[in-house]
């Protein structure tokens, strides 16, 4: 199998945290990933493209989220990216800590670097965040 990217352009509105998802599950479904990972992956995207979502974009309707999936022989690559202001994980609480455990932010990036294999954020130029994240097909027989 030959290395395959589609990119997909969204609103920033919850409804495209569900489009998201889908197209990036079925990519998953197609490649032979199992269920527990399929679960996984569903709840990285989701998390991610909230947080593009309400975090970066601020619903703000001009400004688009992009999707960029690549399928290659092993895994499969998501990068999700914004356009709003650059993100700093090292501002973001520890949401393990005693004071944030009640808190309902900063899960999101934790749930994503432990259901992912790799996991990189950045900022774009001018603007906005792009996340980064791989998952590699478990090897079977």
């Amino acid at each position: 199998m030959d290395t395959r990217t589609e990119e997909h352009t969204f609103d920033s509105a919850l409804e495209s945290v569900d489009a998201a998802e889908a197209i990036v599950l079925k990519e998953a479904r197609d490649m032979g990933f199992d269920e527990d990972d399929e679960h996984k992956i569903g709840i990285a995207i989701r998390e991610c493209m909230v947080n593009a979502v309400v975090h970066g974009n601020r619903y703000n309707s001009r400004k688009k989220v992009r999707l960029t999936l690549t399928r290659s022989p092993g895994a499969l690559e998501v990068m999700i990216a914004d356009e709003g202001d650059h993100f700093d994980i090292a501002q973001l609480p520890d949401p393990l800590a005693d004071e944030n455990l009640l808190r309902h932010s900063g899960r999101g990036i934790l749930l994503m670097q432990a259901f992912m294999d790799e996991f990189q954020i950045r900022p774009r130029q001018p603007k906005g965040t792009e996340v980064r994240m791989l998952k590699r097909l478990a090897k079977t027989g």
